[in-house]
């Protein structure tokens, strides 16, 4: 296993400031999909100049072990190792950084099944602000106690989104806190996109990047991103069975929602938004659904091989890479070198603790 900026040679890592140079000739484009979207590579750099003294940098792995499983070149992107295990620090420190200080002082509110809430309530924390954190009862252990660890005020919800959304609703017209949405946010969109800023940065040159797809949020801002810096990245969303809800939009041309979700993947349950929808549907190249199955199996090899602990929305860009949808799929031949972004590694662990004491 091989951290990739580790064994750059020296003219790519100057490639940044390449990129540099050659975003002003994007600008029009730019101002087009700001007034379109809500956000544009503009907005991305910003959020990276008001989040990079709050978040990790995270690393990239390599693995010729899943190299050669995958016959590709594999590049892991291991926001498991950002600030509360996750992505979602990166999309919650821009939002909560770029209230007024009149907004601030009332503090935020968001409904989420885990990573956000936690991300939030740190984001907040960070700042010194009350968080109000609307969590649905099922949502995993480790991801509860993450949020009471960074001080999130914690009021609970049913497991359905129609409850979550009330209750945030009820939140917010007895605090007068400001609603942080855990996707469909310009403020959030932003700050996942700088996953990609990164992570062209660390692996420059690769022909696609496989995301995790729920609401939306951290698909839309890197593949925004991705497609500003270099256009024909192929940018690939991987989605659950049990939860295609994506996979449905992209076919029909529109937001599809299902009646339920049932998969492992706790935090790929969510629906797309009006914002979201419209990234998705001009950026994403295609949506690669996979088995829960895949998705295990895919963790299991993170575990074994890579040696870091993933949660199961976080495995399912590799369980992408492996199916037979994208090995046997014609259009994708060429992509020989992928970036995945490891989402999260928030995964309830005490099944396995508990069988080490059997």
């Amino acid at each position: 296993m091989k951290t990739v900026e580790e064994f750059l040679p020296d003219s790519t890592r100057h490639t940044r400031i390449g990129f540099n140079f050659l975003l002003p000739e994007m600008e029009s484009k730019s101002q087009q999909n700001i007034e379109k979207y809500g956000v544009d590579i503009s907005t991305i750099r910003e959020a990276q100049a008001r989040i990079k003294s709050f978040i990790h940098r995270t690393p990239v792995l390599t693995s010729e072990s899943l190299d050669n499983i995958s016959g590709r070149k594999l590049f892991f992107k291991c926001e498991c190792f950002q600030k509360g295990g996750a992505f979602k620090f990166r999309g919650a420190c821009n939002a909560i950084f770029s209230l007024s200080d009149n907004e601030a002082a009332k503090g935020v509110t968001t409904h989420s099944s885990g990573n956000h809430a936690a991300a939030l309530a740190l984001a907040a924390k960070t700042r010194g602000v009350p968080a109000y954190v609307v969590i649905p009862k099922t949502a995993p252990t480790c991801k509860v106690e993450n949020v009471i660890r960074y001080g999130g005020q914690i009021i609970w919800s049913e497991d359905s989104l129609q409850s979550r959304e009330m209750t945030a609703a009820k939140v917010l017209e007895d605090t007068g806190a400001v609603l942080v949405h855990p996707y469909n946010d310009a403020r959030i969109i932003s700050g996942q996109g700088t996953i990609s800023l990164e992570l062209l940065e660390q692996a420059p040159h690769l022909d696609a990047i496989v995301v995790p797809i729920s609401g939306g949020g951290l698909i839309s801002g890197v593949a925004l991103a991705a497609k500003s810096i270099n256009p024909s990245l192929r940018v690939l969303a991987a989605e659950p069975s049990g939860a295609n809800d994506a996979a449905l939009s992209k076919a029909a041309g529109k937001i599809i929602t299902l009646p339920e979700t049932k998969t492992v993947a706790d935090g790929l349950r969510a629906h797309l938004g009006n914002l979201t929808w419209s990234i998705v549907r001009d950026f994403v190249d295609d949506v690669i659904v996979v088995h829960d199955t895949e998705i295990i199996e895919a963790m299991k090899l993170c575990y074994e091989i890579l040696k870091v602990a993933v949660e199961p929305s976080g495995a399912i860009g590799l369980a992408a890479v492996l199916s037979q949808h994208f090995q046997k799929c014609q259009a994708w031949r060429d992509c020989n070198r992928i970036g995945i972004i490891l989402s999260g590694g928030n995964v309830d662990l005490g099944v396995l603790w508990h069988s080490f004491n059997r």
